[in-house]
């Protein structure tokens, strides 16, 4: 999320100090250094500057600055293709070495959070191309289109009373652009027959193989009261709703995701869907039947507001939902929890360990239901991952309290 008290940044130009609000998607501290390029500066220039941390304001033609960029992540790309054969070629010498002296190898967790590194290094450098943007989000590169309506939505209103301008990196502004499409044509959910209208900063509902689910998913007898934490986009309230739980309440911490629900709700006609700004479970609410929950997956600390959604620093908020859930249970009332296997397979968290969580907070498995995973890359057999990606199964966990 973007940081609440503003920050500027300054750069000459023309024997001239400027100065600008500094935006950032990830909350990236302003740029020291500072130097202007434009339709002259080659890809290779502007490749060995922003490695070099040097940031680089465009001046020449926008779509130029589009296909910099592209110039840039393909310059990227073939500097990660060499590191990786390398990497590739050591764990697998690092592999036969553990099989031959029966040690379990570590292969895949490093190959992982050797991913990570070259993804934070990548937007680092990619993030180093810069534009400006003037009063009202309003830019003037040639053969610039019309950025307003997008940069308002993402990041807010800039302050008109004193012709404020901006300074924001050409990758966030496409992320801009990129959310204002989606928000616009929305992500069709086939299993529900429409389709949900993520906003800018909430992580898009784009793999929603689990949706089937939670139709298939047995109701409890009683079902008057539900709770869906961490709503996001409000899908799962939404597949509730739909399935006749008469009072569903969604909680998300996140503002941008509450108002995206909130206007997802309010397309679909779901009055009986309430929304709490919450972090994890709702107050002042009746004990609930049904407790949804999809977690991020994956055990990492998120370097974006968008990573919020699929990475969970040390399972903490997984762990928290866990301990949480029995004591707003009413009797006979379930757990639903949708949680991938992938972390299991990178090696970064054991199935004994996600029981003995369960144990811990007084839940016990009532059945579990599966299903393979659809997304590209789970189909990819050049990804390094590809044998984690490929085994991978989300289920649908039901818990209960032990005696229920």
């Amino acid at each position: 999320m973007l940081a609440t008290e503003k920050q500027y940044v300054q750069w000459h130009e023309n024997e001239t100090l400027r100065h600008a609000r500094w935006l950032s998607q990830s909350n990236q501290v302003p740029p020291a250094r500072i130097v202007l390029v434009d339709d002259k500066t080659t890809a290779d220039e502007a490749y060995r500057l922003a490695c070099a941390g040097t940031s680089m304001l465009w001046h020449g033609d926008f779509q130029n600055a589009r296909q910099l960029l592209q110039a840039l992540t393909r310059r990227i790309e073939r500097s990660e293709l060499r590191k990786s054969i390398k990497a590739a070629n050591k764990s697998a010498e690092s592999a036969k070495l553990a099989s031959e002296s029966l040690v379990l190898p570590k292969v895949i967790p490093n190959l992982f959070h050797q991913q990570r590194q070259a993804q934070t290094q990548r937007s680092r450098v990619l993030s180093r191309l810069l534009l400006e943007l003037g009063k009202g989000y309003v830019s003037q590169l040639r053969r610039a289109p019309d950025v307003s309506a997008a940069c308002t939505a993402a990041f807010g209103q800039l302050d008109e009373k004193i012709d404020e301008s901006c300074l924001l990196s050409f990758r966030d502004l496409q992320g801009a652009l990129g959310a204002a499409g989606w928000r616009a044509k929305g992500v069709p959910i086939e299993n529900l027959g429409l389709s949900i209208f993520p906003h800018y900063g909430v992580f898009a509902p784009t793999r929603h193989e689990y949706v089937q689910l939670l139709l298939d998913a047995p109701l409890p007898n009683e079902h008057d009261v539900a709770f869906d934490i961490g709503t996001g986009t409000g899908l799962l309230a939404i597949i509730l709703a739909q399935r006749g739980v008469k009072q569903v309440i969604a909680t998300d911490l996140n503002p941008r995701a509450l108002s995206c629900a909130s206007e997802n709700f309010v397309r679909l006609e779901l009055p009986a869907v309430q929304l709490q700004q919450a972090d994890l479970f709702p107050t002042d609410a009746p004990l609930a039947n049904l407790i949804v929950c999809n977690p991020p997956w994956l055990p990492a600390k998120p370097t974006s507001p968008l990573e919020y959604g699929v990475y969970d620093a040390n399972s903490a908020m997984l762990r928290g939902f866990l301990q949480g859930a029995k004591q707003r249970l009413a009797e006979q009332g379930e757990v639903w929890l949708i949680l991938s296997d992938l972390a299991e397979h990178l090696q970064l968290r054991s199935r004994d360990e996600l029981l003995v969580w369960f144990a811990d907070a007084g839940l016990e498995v009532k059945y579990r239901l599966d299903t393979h995973p659809k997304h590209g890359r789970s189909q990819d057999n050049t990804d390094p991952l590809f044998a984690a990606r490929s085994a991978e199964i989300t289920s649908l966990w039901c818990l209960v309290p032990f005696n229920n």
